[in-house]
């Protein structure tokens, strides 16, 4: 069967596709996507959503979509969800204090006190104390390596596992593997993991589920709302690569013909960007962002 060969060729389609149990979803190819990312240059890039209530996977660039890359800081969502299942932070609130110390990263690897930070960058949002919902926003390493380092690599390695998130791999430094390249996830496997925490069917509890969709929030628009997280990752030698993973949700009020009430029936789309660029390029985050809403109005989803 053709989707039998399609879930071959790319890795992480049965969890887009439910695990085969819907063998009638259709998968779309859309090139014509393409003058979007022409408009701000960009030339390496994929993106896929899924169309909850269509049953449609619709792909540009289906082959990186199937690359395995560093998830970068989009590790953030499970990073909250183990966090939370396990008790290491309770709620949302956890605060982690600042230990006055600024932190400099390059290329994926916090240096070291005293290290040269020639070429290196620092956030100053991350350098205070930050609960768990303000780190989640500013997208700060050191809250979420303390966070990982806390959690362990026993207990993070089992719920890898266990959710079988891209190659599981944490490469034994607890507190870098998901920014130096060691954990790797394709774009496509991204779209199936968002899926299942829409839907609460992955291995943690509705209240852990519950809490990270409330962190990942970032616009409401009427029936509207669009909930991301968005990654960077730089690694020596080659470009940097950018994410942004997560759902739109629309709301469609349809009168029920057995009882004329109106129902609000909810339609989500599971998404993932992903594309390279050079290591000094500029106005990445303002540049993602109008990608992202560009590509939501161009498919439908929502108009910008």
């Amino acid at each position: 069967m053709i989707l039998r060969k399609i879930a071959v060729m790319f890795t992480g389609i049965g969890l887009v596709l439910g695990l085969g149990a819907c063998s009638d979803v259709r998968i779309n190819d859309h090139e014509e996507w393409k003058p979007v990312f022409d408009k701000y240059q960009i030339t390496n890039a994929c993106f896929e959503y899924y169309d909850n209530n269509k049953e449609e996977a619709n792909f540009y660039n289906k082959l990186r979509c199937s690359e395995r890359m560093s998830p970068a800081s989009t590790f953030k969502i499970f990073n909250s969800l183990v966090a939370l299942e396990t008790g290491v932070a309770l709620d949302e609130q956890m605060l982690i204090k600042f230990d006055g110390k600024t932190k400099f990263y390059r290329n994926g690897k916090l240096l070291k006190q005293g290290e040269d930070t020639t070429g290196a960058f620092t956030m100053p949002e991350w350098n205070k104390d930050l609960t768990m919902t303000q780190a989640f926003k500013v997208s700060a390493v050191p809250y979420y390596q303390e966070l990982a380092r806390r959690i362990g690599i026993k207990e993070m390695q089992h719920f890898l596992d266990t959710v079988q998130y891209g190659n599981m791999n944490i490469g034994g430094v607890i507190d870098e593997f998901w920014l130096n390249d060691s954990l790797k996830i394709t774009p496509d496997e991204q779209v199936g993991f968002m899926k299942r925490l829409y839907h609460d069917e992955l291995p943690f509890s509705p209240r852990s589920q519950r809490i990270v969709k409330g962190m990942m929030l970032q616009e409401t628009d009427g029936d509207y709302r669009l909930y991301y997280k968005t990654g960077w990752s730089s690694q020596p030698g080659r470009e940097d690569i950018i994410w942004v993973v997560g759902y739109a949700e629309t709301v469609h009020r349809l009168k029920n013909p057995k009882t004329n009430q109106i129902q609000a029936i909810p339609h989500p789309y599971f998404f993932a960007l992903n594309y390279s660029i050079p290591k000094n390029a500029q106005n990445v985050v303002e540049t993602r962002k109008k990608l992202l809403h560009d590509l939501l109005t161009e498919v439908g989803i929502h108009k910008y």
